[in-house]
């Protein structure tokens, strides 16, 4: 099943709660754009190509919820709505992409003598073809990711790249999937990825799915695994990737790539060509989202609260990763290689 899919039937959308893996598999209905930005907002969906998707599919239920009567007034609705999109999650540039896509092919036809139910119907159709589209790329970059996996390599995972992070397949964990298919023996260490814990439950829940071997170390233990020559590869998504070949990824990242560069072992960033954003120079200028600290602070171990009472925190949920420490660029067009600055732009525009 794919991690979200519209029903035609009763025209909703349906995803995935990933809140409640691995305990249970639930499926969510939802029946409004808001209600899709707050499921973005709250992690019920998350991967930056999976909520482009769901942002896409939230500008269809906006075209059904609108009283427009005519298709000037309905643009305006859709161009609200996108604003709302947009605000859940900053630093994902796969949503702004989606909901620009789907914009931006629906205003081409405002000229067309086309009516409003009409044009309700084109949003669905754009955000569907962004959907589709999104399984073979990722079946492309899997493709291109496991030429480079060696039999019996052992790789250390950040996050949650699989099929939940995207529509279906993955992209870094879509690479070490279809390795696997092909029948090399890997063997991946699963980073926690605090504090939401991605890889633990998710990464850990799907590779369980697929049959393929993994342990699970915190975030701190991969410098130890790095240094003592025990990991050949490290492979990790985007959330969105400068011109320059800087990284921003899940927080903990930037730590990774630095102890893998420190031992010489090869990095690798896997994310489709719409996560790679030209009109930023470099990382710096890529938002940071902020989330709640209580992230960090509500959690119990044996059943205790770990942190005092009043205890404060900073919860940044990315980082950026300089370019330097990246090996290869991971794409549906390719594998970009150093000088990033050139061989970006190469994939993208091909």
């Amino acid at each position: 099943m794919r991690t979200l899919e519209w029903d035609y039937a009763t025209n909703e959308l349906r995803m995935i709660d990933q809140r409640r893996l691995p305990g249970s598999l639930e499926i969510v209905t939802l029946h409004t754009h808001t209600e899709v930005a707050e499921a973005i907002r709250n992690m019920t969906v998350r991967g930056a190509p999976a909520i482009g998707a769901a942002a896409a599919f939230g500008l269809a239920l906006a075209a059904q919820e609108s009283n427009a009567r005519d298709v000037a007034a309905l643009f305006s609705d859709l161009e609200t709505a996108a604003e709302t999109m947009k605000s859940a999650r900053p630093t994902a540039v796969n949503l702004a992409w989606a909901v620009d896509r789907v914009l931006k092919s629906v205003s081409v036809r405002l000229s067309a003598s086309v009516s409003v139910d009409e044009l309700s119907s084109s949003v669905l159709a754009e955000a569907q073809r962004i959907a589709d589209e999104d399984v073979e790329v990722n079946k492309r970059m899997a493709a291109h990711g496991a030429m480079l996996i060696n039999d019996g390599d052992t790789i250390i995972h950040h996050c949650n790249t699989g099929a939940l992070a995207v529509v279906d397949w993955g992209t870094a964990l879509g690479v070490i999937r279809l390795a696997h298919e092909q029948g090399k023996r890997v063997h991946v260490l699963v980073d926690e990825t605090r504090p939401r814990l991605q890889g633990a439950r998710l990464t850990a829940w799907e590779l369980s799915q697929y049959g393929i071997p993994y342990e699970i170390i915190t975030d701190g233990m991969a410098g130890h695994f790095l240094r003592t020559g025990q990991v050949q590869k490290v492979l990790f998504g985007a959330d969105r990737i400068a011109a320059n070949g800087d990284v921003a990824n899940k927080i903990g990242t930037y730590m990774l790539a630095l102890a893998a560069h420190d031992n010489n072992i090869p990095v690798y960033s896997v994310a489709p060509t719409s996560t790679i954003d030209l009109s930023l120079a470099h990382g710096g200028l890529i938002p940071i989202e902020k989330r709640d600290p209580g992230e960090v602070l509500d959690i119990e171990f044996q059943g205790e609260r770990v942190t005092p009472q009043g205890a404060k925190a900073r919860n940044p949920a990315f980082d950026i990763t300089p370019a330097r420490l990246i090996s290869a660029i991971i794409t549906e067009n390719g594998i970009a290689y150093p000088p990033f600055e050139i061989n970006l732009r190469k994939v993208v525009e091909s």
